[in-house]
């Protein structure tokens, strides 16, 4: 790291190739997950994958902050990022056992990203500066958590368990007292990563489509009006989610952090991106695992666990979104909330209905939501008087 180029906290820039490759590599872990709850949709297994995707969120959001201090096309950066997407292969494979013969395996590669990304933090930062000293005393109790972590990845039963919520609950206490420290955040970059991790979970949505078409074509069975019909409509459903995010949701965002200075900056990019962003990708994971089961038995009633999980998905979805424009506005995202809503009751009395049918439903849902979004905001807001700039951005 030495003779690494630190620009002026004022200076933005955009993020590089190389973290959008770091990014990929959770593709494999996603889809591990997704396979997980689609032969296993029950209690036990949708603790465990909540667990895991909280795990994996530790060293994706740290890199995240890590590569928001300095550009990351250096080839000292680089290096690091190269390095940690090696880590990240072993520690996606061990996904799906990771609570069971490979804990290890899944914690020692996840424990060296997140150190390694807590390494290029602390050297953004010169000495004896206050930028130097928040880093430090955030990186220490984080430097912990990964001890308590890779040794839960040795134990068994309850105890991994215990180990590793506690690894958890202390990266969360740390960030939480962070907000007091002196960082510093650049709002496009930090818009742009978080939009990448969202195109990734999207991407597992895609995976999840093409599994509905490659097992009937496997099977010689070609396709059938419904394999058709499910296709276009979980499609449709993939391009619903991406512009309920980024056709308001992710400007919104990034202006309400541009409009901000110091320290409120670095709070905001924590409430609103750190953590609101976790139900975001978490809900799309779900979402996928419904959508997939769609995909391949169309002509059948998508069971209960698969519904329970499809529901959640977009609560969680949903309610991310709602969060982040919360903190940043004061505002509710009254459609979509209230599309949820419907959904839910959708879901609880059409558990007969063909699960081809039942997402074209919620498509319907879901475009009747953002269409009066769009009339409330940006047309009525601005028949009323609000600056077209705000009506734009309010949600």
């Amino acid at each position: 790291m030495r003779g690494l180029e630190v620009p002026d906290r004022t200076e933005d820039f955009t993020a590089d190739p190389v973290e959008l490759f770091f990014d990929l590599a959770f593709v494999f872990a996603f889809s591990q997950l997704v396979h997980m709850l689609i032969v296993h949709p029950d209690w036990e297994h949708v603790g465990k994958a909540a667990m895991i995707f909280l795990l994996l969120w530790l060293p994706w959001t740290q890199f995240t902050w890590s590569a928001n201090a300095v550009p990351g096309n250096q080839r000292s950066v680089r290096l690091g990022f190269l390095v940690a997407t090696v880590a990240s292969v072993p520690m996606g494979a061990a996904v799906d056992t990771a609570f069971d013969g490979s804990g290890a395996l899944f914690a020692i590669p996840l424990a060296v990203i997140f150190l390694m990304a807590l390494t290029l933090l602390v050297t953004a930062n010169e000495r004896g500066t206050a930028g130097y000293d928040t880093a430090v005393r955030y990186s220490l109790p984080n430097v912990a958590a990964m001890v308590v972590l890779v040794v839960g990845g040795f134990v068994d039963g309850g105890a991994r368990y215990a180990l590793w919520a506690v690894a958890i609950l202390i990266v969360t206490w740390s960030t939480i007292r962070a907000g007091n420290g002196d960082w510093g955040m650049r709002p496009g970059h930090f818009a742009e990563r978080h939009g990448l991790i969202i195109i990734v979970a999207l991407g597992e949505v895609i995976v999840a489509l093409g599994r509905g078409v490659v097992e009937p074509l496997s099977d010689g069975e070609g396709f059938a009006a419904s394999t058709v019909i499910a296709l276009i409509a979980t499609g449709i459903a993939a391009g619903i989610l991406w512009w309920s995010y980024f056709d308001r949701t992710q400007p919104a965002l990034e202006y309400r952090a541009e409009m901000l200075e110091g320290r409120e900056r670095g709070r905001f990019a924590r409430d609103a991106y750190t953590y609101s962003h976790i139900p975001i990708v978490s809900g799309v994971i779900l979402i996928a695992v419904g959508l997939e089961e769609a995909a391949l038995h169309p002509a059948d009633p998508l069971e209960v666990p698969y519904r329970m999980i499809l529901l959640a998905g977009v609560t969680l979805f949903v309610g991310g979104i709602s969060l982040g424009a919360w903190r940043a506005y004061r505002v509710y995202a009254v459609e979509r909330l209230a599309g949820v809503a419907v959904i839910a009751v959708f879901l609880g009395v059409a558990g007969s209905l063909e699960a081809v049918w039942l997402i074209v439903v919620i498509d319907i849902i879901g475009l009747v939501g953002l269409a009066f979004e769009h009339y409330r905001v940006e047309v009525l807001a601005t028949d009323s008087g609000a600056p077209e700039e705000l009506a734009s951005h309010v949600e």
